[in-house]
């Protein structure tokens, strides 16, 4: 998305240059244009210039594309002098791609990363799970040899614990 905010004002910026000159031209015929300068031609938003022939015609809105039989696109001028319609179409096909394969790899070192993320998480939570478990163990441990003591102390160490009842 970074690499879309980068280029808007770009476009933005190529629009209004090559829009802004023409608002103030009347619109005339593209075919009385013919035999003149591209510059001339494309003043007019709806002509198309075709460098090899030099003839100015209505760009055909029908199709996408100008047909190849009316000019062919490394010749055929609309919006700018200096852009073909093959270098356009290049040049928006890698953008494009950069862009696709740019939000591709994003999502895919977000999703890698999520999971690296819960993998540590997991195994945080799994190491204080053990050090608790080591910790209740040397707990018990000490409340063992603390009761031991205890039973020492009152002579209660015999295996059976009712067994200083019966002797006396």
């Amino acid at each position: 998305m970074v690499e879309l905010r980068c280029f808007l004002p770009v476009l933005f910026v190529f629009g209004v240059l090559v829009i802004l000159p023409r608002s103030s031209v009347a619109y005339t015929d593209c075919n009385a244009l013919s035999n003149t300068t591209c510059e001339e031609c494309l003043r007019n938003l709806s002509c198309l210039w075709c460098q090899s022939t030099q003839i100015c015609i209505y760009y055909p809105v029908q199709t996408i594309l100008p047909p190849h039989s009316l000019c062919p696109l490394d010749l055929a001028r609309w919006g700018s002098c200096w852009v073909n319609f093959q270098t356009l179409i290049i040049a928006i096909s890698v953008v494009a791609a950069v862009i696709i394969i740019a939000i591709l790899i994003c999502c895919f070192c977000c999703c890698k990363c999520e999971n690296i993320g819960t993998k540590r998480f997991e195994n945080k939570m799994d190491r204080q799970a053990e050090k608790r478990k080591v910790q209740q163990e040397e707990r018990k441990a000490e409340m063992k040899t603390r009761h031991e003591e205890i039973r020492q102390k009152y002579g209660l160490t015999k295996a059976n614990p009712y067994a200083r009842f019966e002797n006396s």
